[in-house]
């Protein structure tokens, strides 16, 4: 008799979803699926509205990562206006995007990701949150943490205008410019941001790396992946989240392609399945080959691992120490003068950290750059060209804004691809793997071990409001296993707190 395990809701992620894991006659996994029952609908309503809207209108798509889909939307309209911004102007908004940056990889870390290393992924889920973290860690690290997320959102709303859904990007540039007594402000929350980062590193070394349980976790190969990777690189090849080209490289580490945002569809397509609304985009010169890793299959990833794959570096010092750790500790070596690749994809976690200490160094470094608080903040559009791509580098992965519009300026077509959406292919590829490898025929499944199957889609960091816009909002999440002639034989749905 075939059975059937469903985890729903998934938790400790931005939106909703489940997992279905089939087993087949004998009790093994025959396949999952990660479900996203939510109706896309952003990109819809959009159409029709007038083109300058869209900074504070896709910033409302999410209230996790607003900063990513404002400045996406600004970046994009410069171009739809065929206006570019003054360069304090371009720095006003990195140093903004830097504070998002460490206050949001923070909250992952702490909040999302954290309790399954700092507290551990066996720990009964009463336990496995913030709360356990701050009794694992002490109080100080609380209170260090909510320091760091007081401190940055004082800082969006110092630059951005509003601590929630920041108003002041603008095409071609920014509404306003930056007060020297304000920069002296944001100096020091930049400087604080540095020692918070490198303590954050400090705990990661001390209670993930020096547990030997969870290294070997990490180096497992039930969360392991070899895909295409992709990421935005300046042109020196290092890390950049504001600005540079869309780089990918292969399994191995080699270059496949590179690519202005603007031609993402000469590059990138989007494929649909019946059982979700999230869409699953694939390398277009490869092609859709089904879930599967390799470099015979079109899935790439666009995560902070990623980033770090496609890149040769870190732009700031410090973080360019930890990046050399992080590869040097993982043991890929080189190929053709850079680190190959690492798809151990729980070293995500790690990855998050270090790309947390470069943005608080590039935050400092835009902070005490003198051309800061120059009131040369923005250009006067006087045209329409009518098509527009924006893109960053979301948290979660790349962000692409592509509008569309008449010659009146009104939208006729948007399309958004985030990071969760360039991660779809590989979040569902990680949660088979990881339920195939831990699930076995006769063994009981218990919550903890069901946990375990979470962390393949948690180490994501996956934002399921931003991915699929949805309408009204509302998605149930249900784990089920089922027998290979499709019957239930048990589910487990945390809603309920009940195991059938």
């Amino acid at each position: 008799m075939s059975q059937r395990i469903r985890i729903d809701p998934i938790t400790r992620l931005e939106g909703h979803g489940r997992i279905e894991i089939f087993l087949d006659e004998r009790g093994d996994v025959a396949n999952t699926y990660f479900q996203v029952p939510e109706l896309r609908g952003f990109e819809r309503f959009c159409v029709g509205r007038a083109a300058e809207e869209m900074p504070v209108v896709t910033a409302r798509i999410c209230g996790v990562c607003p900063e990513a889909h404002h400045l996406a939307a600004a970046k994009a309209l410069d171009v739809v206006f065929g206006v570019q911004p003054p360069v304090p102007a371009r720095k006003l908004r990195e140093l903004l995007y830097s504070a998002f940056f460490v206050t949001d990889h923070a909250t992952h870390f702490y909040a999302l990701g954290g309790p399954d290393f700092i507290v551990g992924p066996d720990a009964p889920p009463s336990e496995r949150n913030i709360l356990g973290v701050i009794r694992k860690a002490g109080r100080e690290i609380a209170k260090q943490v909510l320091d760091c997320r007081a401190r940055n959102h004082e800082v969006i709303t110092v630059l951005g205008g509003r601590p929630i859904h920041p108003v002041a990007g603008l095409p071609g540039g920014w509404s306003c410019s930056l007060s020297e007594g304000a920069r002296r402000e944001i100096e020091i929350a930049a400087r604080e941001n540095v020692e918070f980062a490198l303590l954050s590193l400090k705990l990661f070394h001390t209670l993930v790396l020096g547990n030997q349980e969870f290294s070997e976790m990490i180096r497992s190969e039930a969360w392991c992946h070899r895909t295409y990777s992709l990421g935005t690189v300046d042109s020196r090849n290092r890390v950049n989240f504001y600005d540079g080209t869309l780089r990918v490289i292969d399994p191995e580490g080699a270059e496949f392609s590179r690519f202005e945002a603007a031609a993402y569809r000469d590059h990138i397509a989007e494929r649909v399945e019946p059982w979700t609304f999230l869409k699953f985009p694939f390398l277009r010169a490869i092609g859709w080959k089904g879930f599967e890793d390799g470099s015979d299959s079109g899935v790439y990833t666009a995560t902070p691992l990623a980033r770090l794959n496609v890149s040769d570096g870190m732009a700031t010092p410090r973080a360019q120490e930890e990046f050399e750790r992080f590869y040097e500790t993982l043991g890929t070596g080189k190929a053709n003068g850079r680190y190959r690749p690492v798809h151990h994809r729980l070293a995500t976690h790690w990855a998050r950290l270090v790309e947390m200490l470069y943005a608080a160094e590039r935050m400092l470094e835009l902070a005490t750059d003198p051309e800061i608080t120059s009131p040369d903040v923005r250009r006067i559009p006087d045209g329409i060209r009518g098509i527009g791509v924006g893109s960053v580098e979301a948290p979660r992965g790349t962000l692409i804004h592509h509008y569309e519009t008449d010659q009146r300026g009104i939208l006729t077509r948007v399309n958004l691809i985030v990071g969760t959406t360039h991660n779809h292919a590989a979040i569902s590829m990680s949660i088979r793997k990881a339920a195939q490898s831990l699930i076995r025929a006769g063994r009981i499944v218990e919550e903890g071990l069901l946990n375990r199957i979470e962390m393949a889609f948690r180490l994501y960091d996956p934002c399921l409001s931003c991915a699929t816009h949805s309408l009204p909002g509302h998605m149930p999440l249900e784990v089920i296993v089922r027998g290979a002639d499709g019957t239930a034989l048990r589910s487990f749905r945390r809603d309920e707190g009940a195991v059938s």
